[in-house]
């Protein structure tokens, strides 16, 4: 993009953040799907070891070891479910901003903001780089964030039996 027809400073072309996105460490995790689940399932399992270390001290759970381990089991989907929400706001905000007809932007600092509206060719690029990379992403981020709530739901259903020792 030349500087002449875009008014857009550099680092605030939806383009270049996500270029600057997909090179980013994290963000960069649920591009593969496979490599995606393989690290949620790593972060789930610190963290459900963390969560065994902290409500091992419960009276309450002295009674029920199998309620201590469920519950620790599902509350362990909180870091897994926060880091997938993180990522999710961070793509959607791409999303919008490359498939979006106007760009704002600020030249200085907060209070200059101005819009700028894309030429229709540059409109197209971005478009297709929003449904051919970005899209696929935000659907994965879905798929797992849904995955992840069932589970939690299945486990306060599982944690409330009244029968469940």
């Amino acid at each position: 993009m030349s500087k002449n027809n875009n008014p857009v400073p550099l680092n605030q072309q939806p383009t270049n953040e996500f270029i600057e996105l997909s090179k980013s460490t994290i963000f960069s995790w649920p591009k593969s799907k496979k490599k995606f689940s393989l690290i949620l399932f790593k972060f789930w399992l610190a963290t459900f070891i963390l969560f065994i270390v902290i409500s091992s001290g419960s009276v309450y759970f002295e009674t029920s070891t199998s309620k201590y381990i469920l519950l620790s089991l599902f509350c362990s989907l909180s870091l897994p479910f926060l880091l997938c929400i993180r990522l999710y706001l961070g793509w959607n905000h791409i999303f919008k901003r490359l498939t979006s007809e106007k760009i704002e932007y600020e030249e200085s600092g907060w209070y200059d903001g101005q819009i700028w509206i894309k030429p229709v060719n540059l409109k197209e690029k971005e478009s297709l780089i929003a449904l051919l990379e970005v899209k696929p992403i935000l659907k994965n981020l879905i798929q797992v964030i849904s995955l992840i709530l069932i589970l939690a739901l299945f486990g306060i259903l599982l944690f409330q039996y009244k029968y469940l020792k």
